[in-house]
């Protein structure tokens, strides 16, 4: 069925506001995937706080020429798919190659991040990759241990001053009683 001129600039302006706000994009080309399995994909994704969209192919490339991103036009063949990062690209990578790995119908071409063409095993390296949340936990724990263990040599230090003081009151104490 073909849309009006209007829908299509419609389109491509909502396309271009998505890749504008974007820190990543992802594209997956689907097949059968049903309507309740699609759901369930958008609420991840929603949770990963991105934007899931089924996309025209020839809009998604004005769009994408428009906001001076490459366009990826091996990739952009098909019934495409497009994840938009509006947060962590992480997030959203692990999202749609964890539903990728479960539903056989969705298959990750790429995406396209820091103004770089990236390949499926790309995105799946990079959906390998922890959390922002996870990293600010694991440098934390790095400037943490520092600190504790230096509070660790000075408490151990001072608890052996502390009992050498004792044990040499004790030694006078014995002396004195004999």
């Amino acid at each position: 069925m073909a849309i009006s001129k209007a829908r299509k600039d419609e389109l491509v302006a909502q396309y271009s506001k998505l890749i504008e706000d974007s820190r990543g994009i992802f594209l997956a080309e689907y097949k059968g995937v049903n309507v309740k399995s699609m759901e369930a994909l958008r609420e991840d994704i929603d949770e990963a706080e991105g934007a899931f969209h089924i996309t025209k192919n020839t809009l998604l490339k004005i769009a994408l020429e428009q906001a001076n991103q490459p366009v990826p036009e091996d990739l952009l063949k098909g019934q495409i798919a497009t994840g938009f990062a509006l947060r962590e690209v992480p997030t959203l990578a692990k999202a749609m190659v964890k539903f990728a790995e479960s539903e056989n119908n969705l298959v990750i071409k790429g995406g396209i991040f820091s103004g770089r063409v990236l390949s499926a095993d790309e995105v799946e390296a990079l959906a390998k990759m922890p959390s922002l949340d996870q990293l600010r936990g694991q440098l934390i724990g790095l400037l943490n241990a520092p600190a504790q263990n230096i509070v660790s040599v000075v408490s151990n230090g001072v608890r052996q001053v502390i009992n050498v003081i004792d044990a040499y009151a004790k030694s006078e104490e014995a002396a004195e009683a004999a």
